[in-house]
Formats: C-alpha cells, sequence, structure tokens
C-alpha cells in the first residue's frame, strides 16, 4: 500500500489542457521539420523523428483506450506511419484526432486508463497534456531551443509524477515478478520537493513491505530539491540535469528520488 496526504493543487480547466495539447504538440511538430534525424540528447538512442513517432503513437493509442472502453490490443492502433505516408503529417492527423475526441467528450464520461482512480476522459486531458510537453521539450532539445512548460502546467506535471507514477506506480511493490519495483535500497530516505507555494514531502517507509508514502505539505527531509516549475518537471522526468534545481542536504536522497522515477516513469 502507499498513502498521500493534502489536497494537490488545483489542475488547469479542461479548455486549458486542450489549449496546452495543441500548442505543445503544433510546437513539437514545427522544431521536428528538418531536424528528423538528429539526436535527442536527454533520450539517448533515440533521434527526432523517433520522438515524432511515439508521440503519434500515444496519441492513437489513447484514442483507442477512450473509444473502446478498455485497454487496446496489439494491432488496435497505428504505431506507425502507414508505409510511404509522411511521419509529420501523419503526426499532425494523429495530434487532431486527440483533439477532437478529449473535446468532443466530457470531462467526467467513462473512459478506460491504467489509473485504477481515475477512469475518464478528464483523466487523458490531463495526461496527454503532460505528455506532449514532455516530447516537446525532447524534440527541442535536438537543436538546443528548450522554452519552458507552462507554469500552471508544470506544478499540475509535479503532482501528477509524484502521485500517479511514483507512489502508485510502486503500490503493489511485486518483486517477484518485477525486481526493479524492489525499493529497500532506498528505505529511510526522505525528500522534499518545493515550487512557489507548493512542496511534496516523498518519503520511502521502513515495513514490510516498503512503501512510498507522499504527502503534499512541508516537513523535515534528508534533501530538498526545489526550482522554477518547469526546469522541476523536466528534471524529474530526467530532462533536466542537477544543476537546473536546487538541491540542498544529503545528495544520496536526491539521487534515490531520480533512481526511483527513471523506473516508474519508463
Amino acid at each position: 500500500m502507499t498513502t498521500s496526504t493534502t489536497q494537490s493543487p488545483p489542475r488547469p480547466s479542461p479548455d486549458r489542457y486542450l489549449e496546452l495539447i495543441a500548442g505543445d504538440g503544433e510546437r513539437l511538430a514545427v522544431v521536428a521539420e528538418g531536424h528528423l534525424d538528429d539526436p535527442v540528447p536527454p533520450c539517448p538512442g533515440w533521434d527526432v523523428a523517433e520522438v515524432v513517432r511515439h508521440t503519434g503513437s500515444v496519441y492513437h493509442h489513447k484514442v483507442a483506450c477512450i473509444r473502446l472502453g478498455r485497454r487496446p490490443e496489439e494491432g488496435e492502433w497505428q504505431q506507425s506511419p502507414p508505409e510511404g505516408a509522411d511521419l509529420l503529417d501523419w503526426y499532425r492527423d494523429a495530434l487532431a484526432g486527440i483533439l477532437t475526441e478529449l473535446s468532443e467528450r466530457k470531462p467526467d464520461s467513462p473512459a478506460y486508463s491504467w489509473y485504477p482512480p481515475e477512469q475518464d476522459v478528464a483523466f487523458w486531458q490531463r495526461r496527454m497534456a503532460q505528455e506532449s510537453v514532455v516530447h516537446r521539450v525532447d524534440a527541442e532539445s535536438a537543436s538546443g531551443q528548450v522554452t519552458p512548460a507552462d507554469d500552471e502546467l508544470a506544478v499540475d506535471g509535479i503532482d501528477e509524477v509524484l502521485d500517479v507514477f511514483l507512489r502508485y506506480g510502486y503500490s503493489d511493490n511485486d518483486v517477484a515478478a518485477d525486481p526493479d519495483l524492489d525499493i529497500t535500497r532506498h528505505a529511510g530516505r526522505s525528500v522534499l520537493v518545493r515550487t512557489g507555494p507548493y512542496a511534496w514531502h516523498v518519503a520511502v517507509a521502513s515495513g514490510e513491505p516498503e512503501q512510498i508514502v507522499l504527502s503534499r505539505e512541508g516537513g523535515p527531509a534528508q534533501a530538498t530539491i526545489s526550482g522554477e516549475p518547469s526546469e522541476l518537471l523536466l528534471w524529474l522526468w530526467g530532462r533536466r540535469p542537477d544543476g537546473a534545481v536546487s538541491i540542498a542536504g544529503d545528495p544520496g536522497a536526491a539521487a534515490a528520488l531520480r533512481d526511483l522515477l527513471s523506473i516508474a516513469t519508463q
């Protein structure tokens, strides 16, 4: 079991999520033009073309999640453009498709997601806004022209990655099935993540099994990681170096958080 306490920061409105998906999604396509073969430094082994293909595939997959009401099976969504199709045209069609799907349904309309507490379209509005901004940054990083994430979206994204990916991602802690979920090496570690008025206290508690305890308030911790919302969000997603944020206290505790996140966000 994992636990979280206190209230999350306010989320952007549904309309704002759609605006951000459209803006970041189109920006990804624009910066990709003429740079498809360029490597993407934060994602070793990827070039810009793979960022475009991956993001387009994600958009197609989420449309299938919403329409089918269940987890799509292999072959039920487009993972790559058809043979002979232009990659960027295919991607822009995928972007238009997810925007249409998310805008034509009410946020509380039912939709399959991999996160049991939120089985509705609102989950995918949030998730696709976060997906779009991170991969937009990936595409920009190929030419070194990274622009920041929207502040409101970044704060929301910090909350999402720490709660939905980190806390929930280790909730079963089934190390027999997946040894990467064994967090005993970090038992007793605690980190405070802070930006502006918002704070998240993350602790790996000892017990049987170990659990990640998340609270959205201050408190003593072995390390404090702080920064501007965009830089902090991108650091948590492994897109920015340690120098992009401020790390105070035990560097080992900060490294433990990065280690846990590197698995939770795969």
